[in-house]
């Protein structure tokens, strides 16, 4: 059993919350309070970011955590790696470990030669790149991606360069259709309101659309999806 395992096992999950006893009517009054979309700083999450340069490209990571496995988190289409946020905060609450979270080729503030090249072969490419600069010292590696993610970590542990990989998990992925709706991307992104008043705009349509349905998450995240 690895040692990260056995620091889950050993710690446990948080607890969850305490019931109410008061009846659903109690919370009538909740319903209609003003719910608040301003957004959450990545330093609230995040202990550093770095903009790890390949070639002619400029990828931008938010890090959390000094030691143990390092746990390289690949999101979804059309998201970011504050997408990530949330969980990586949690994660080294529990467990001693290191969250990496990029923003991949064509999403958040990465800057490629061609934004456009959205292939599972460059992407695979770019994200082993991003680790063979970062890992240096060769820790334990565990990938996990959602969706799109998953498909890009399976291809990134098929390139068989990534010598110190130690896991790989992949959250509600179909590969063939997250692959296969890459070249729509451009198009779902199109569907999506063209500008907003403000950040605040931006968050509150991202969580009433049911985007991304948790408010921190969506207030943490939406930011990494917008231009100025």
């Amino acid at each position: 059993m690895s040692s990260l395992r056995q620091n889950v096992l050993k710690q446990g999950l948080p607890p969850l919350p305490a019931q109410t006893s008061q009846p659903p009517s109690a919370n009538r009054f909740s319903v209609g309070r003003k719910k608040d979309y301003s957004v959450l700083p990545w330093t609230n999450y995040f202990e550093e970011v770095k903009d790890v340069k390949s070639g002619g490209n400029t990828f931008r990571v938010y890090l959390k955590g000094n030691t143990g496995t390092r746990i390289v988190f690949l999101h979804g289409g059309g998201f970011s790696g504050l997408s990530w946020a949330v969980l990586s905060k949690c994660l080294t609450n529990l467990i001693e470990c290191q969250c990496i979270a990029p923003d991949l080729r064509g999403h958040g503030s990465s800057v490629t030669e061609d934004d456009s090249n959205l292939s599972s072969e460059q992407l695979a490419n770019d994200v082993c790149d991003i680790i063979e600069e970062m890992n240096e010292d060769c820790s334990p590696v565990v990938l996990v991606g959602h969706s799109m993610g998953g498909a890009i970590a399976v291809h990134t542990a098929m390139q068989n360069r990534l010598r110190s990989l130690a896991a790989l998990i992949m959250i509600d992925v179909v590969e063939g259709t997250a692959m296969a709706s890459l070249h729509m991307m451009h198009q779902i992104l199109r569907n999506r309101p063209q500008d907003f008043e403000s950040d605040e705009k931006a968050i509150e349509w991202c969580v009433r659309s049911g985007y991304i349905r948790n408010l921190e998450s969506a207030r943490a995240s939406m930011i990494g999806q917008l231009k100025q």
